[in-house]
């Protein structure tokens, strides 16, 4: 049986960083922990736990955490993010990657640590 689909539409929005802030030095300082939440295999986020309501991620990517950091980098240059700052991070990034559009949230914002998932493209604001 397949897991319910969860709707995000409308829920986030694309938001300017506050005034002064310098998204090269941001993406530097962000880091990609991923979550065991989103996944069916064994990764570098450790052993898979996926909530029913949790979209899956690609278990191709299961030990491309480099590949996916720098994804959430170059996102967060472009201006790809929104909702609140947190500690000088956008608490969501987004980024479309072959054919896939992927949401990264604010796991920890003293550390700016980021997870992420799949989400269908009508949900990304970008």
């Amino acid at each position: 049986m397949q897991r319910p689909q969860r709707k995000r539409i409308g829920r986030h929005s694309r938001t300017a960083p506050p005034e002064g802030t310098d998204l090269n030095a941001v993406a530097g300082r962000v880091r990609y922990l991923g979550s065991p939440e989103h996944k069916t295999t064994l990764s570098f986020a450790g052993r898979p736990a996926p909530r029913a309501d949790a979209t899956l991620c690609d278990p191709r990517l299961h030990d491309r955490r480099n590949q996916v950091e720098s994804w959430l980098a170059e996102a967060i240059r472009r201006g790809d993010c929104g909702g609140p700052w947190e500690n000088g991070f956008p608490r969501y990034v987004w980024r479309r990657e072959v054919g896939v559009t992927y949401e990264a949230r604010l796991s920890n914002q003293q550390r700016g640590e980021y997870k992420g998932y799949p989400i269908d493209s009508d949900q990304c604001p970008i």
